[in-house]
């Protein structure tokens, strides 16, 4: 038997914003709400995808896993998928690529960095 990624956790300063930006990019809807302020988003209705869980959190603590997300448009191309998650906040990023890679570095409204990779994937 082997494990499942059940959820993934992102420390943000405001959770409310990653989570209605991360929401809209993956069609992710709001699964509950914490006392501490996290709020977990997933599929609607369920599914096999991880939800992401956007929590409080200003400090980064040594020896925490470096993780950003990959994402890859559903239906439609990777143009036009740039060009969405652009009008919902992303903005480029530069991490040293050299401009001939297949995938668009991009980060989040608090600065996250995460890829738009070039193949479109089925919806789930």
């Amino acid at each position: 038997m082997a494990c499942r990624i059940t959820e993934l956790v992102l420390d943000c300063a405001d959770p409310g914003r990653l989570a209605a930006f991360w929401g809209e990019v993956l069609g992710y809807v709001e699964l509950g709400r914490e006392e501490d302020g996290s709020i977990e988003i997933g599929p609607p209705g369920g599914g096999p995808q991880p939800t992401l869980i956007l929590s409080p959190g200003t400090d980064p603590r040594p020896g925490k896993l470096p993780l950003h997300l990959d994402v890859n448009a559903t239906d439609r191309d990777q143009a036009a998928e740039l060009e969405r998650l652009l009008a919902l906040g992303a903005r480029a990023a530069d991490v040293g690529q050299s401009g001939e890679e297949s995938r668009h570095v991009l980060a989040d409204p608090e600065g996250n960095v995460f890829c738009l990779l070039r193949s479109r994937v089925p919806p789930v």
